[in-house]
């Protein structure tokens, strides 16, 4: 994705019909993969006794450690059955309003995940642990409530066989990476909370092993590698030679008449001091200097050589919700600007 398109938003009602058309395909897809019953216990019993081979943790004794508590069991089933879609969706919100760049790379994350993970059940159906009584766990819903997931023998609207891969872990972990990308602040690292507490809510109430978890991080991590994260990052502009251009420092507050970006009359306007990091559509405002706190740092070279190859520059800048403009020309034009 290049830079020119990075801020372009895609048609609300398209997306909305999009999105809607994806969410629809994965309830409705849930249907449609149900495989053999007796190929899908099979399965299951080949995957539990690789756990046991793996010396992977014991999803029952982690289930058993906290069925005494029936407000923590209630939770967990309560987070398993509602936060899987909102978050999502949420994502997605966010991203569309304020990130439209990432909006894009989260659609085709989750939507190829989908697929794949579709695709995957489809070949590979499999008995959850709470179905499956060599296991030992149970089914915390039934036991506890609220459930999820109805009778398997009557529920005719979830597919209920489709334990592997673990699709709750792997949207979660996508909601998580797309998050910290968007981010700016250290904080943004807790999101990786979200999958965590997300994989031991699906252990402990049952419905997934370990390795159908590990099974979604894998495809997630082929799809993340083939559908890299757009760059968003400010990218510099090519460069006169250096010995054309002087340096000048960051802008210091304002605004100000100007600063001279080179020895041949380009100018360049300040916007208003303030404090924090800004971002600009033109790939040229790449931060901002520790000692100011506040003057956006300016590519000043890549600036030169923009306004001598297109004339009257003005590049636009964001911090949050603030937006200012500072404008790069020619002495002439620079002096009718100031008027």
């Amino acid at each position: 994705m290049g830079a020119d398109d990075r801020g372009k938003r895609p048609h609300p009602l398209g997306e909305l019909l999009l999105v809607a058309a994806l969410f629809l395909a994965y309830k409705i897809g849930r249907l449609f993969v149900v495989g053999d019953l007796s190929t899908a216990y099979d399965n299951a019993t080949h995957i539990w006794a690789l756990e046991r081979t793996l010396a992977l943790p014991d999803e029952a004794t982690l289930q058993h450690g906290v069925l005494s508590h029936d407000g923590v069991v209630r939770a967990a089933n309560m987070y398993y059955a509602s936060v899987h879609f909102p978050a999502t969706g949420a994502l997605l919100l966010f991203t569309y309003l304020f990130r439209p760049a990432l909006y894009r790379w989260a659609r085709t994350l989750l939507a190829v995940l989908t697929a794949v993970g579709f695709a995957v059940q489809a070949l590979v159906p499999m008995t959850p642990p709470r179905l499956l009584s060599a296991t030992g766990v149970l089914d915390t819903g039934q036991l506890v409530g609220p459930r999820a997931y109805g009778d398997p023998a009557t529920d005719t609207l979830s597919n209920q066989y489709a334990a592997m891969p673990s699709l709750h872990v792997g949207w979660a972990t996508a909601v998580a990476i797309v998050l910290i990308a968007a981010g700016r602040s250290r904080w943004r690292w807790l999101w990786l909370l979200h999958p965590v507490l997300t994989l031991t809510i699906v252990v402990l109430t049952g419905n997934h092993y370990w390795l159908d978890a590990v099974a979604a991080l894998a495809l997630l991590g082929v799809i993340v590698l083939v559908a890299p994260r757009p760059r968003t990052a400010p990218a510099r502009a090519t460069t006169v030679p250096a010995t054309s251009v002087r340096a000048v420092p960051a802008l210091a507050g304002g605004p100000v008449a100007g600063n001279r970006l080179a020895p041949d009359g380009y100018w360049l306007t300040s916007p208003v001091r303030q404090a924090g990091r800004w971002q600009s559509r033109d790939d040229l405002v790449v931060g901002v200097r520790a000692v100011d706190r506040a003057a956006p740092t300016v590519d000043l070279p890549a600036l030169a050589e923009l306004v001598h190859r297109t004339g009257p520059r003005r590049v636009y800048l964001r911090h949050g919700d603030l937006d200012q403009s500072i404008v790069a020309a020619g002495d002439q034009e620079h002096r009718r600007h100031l008027g």
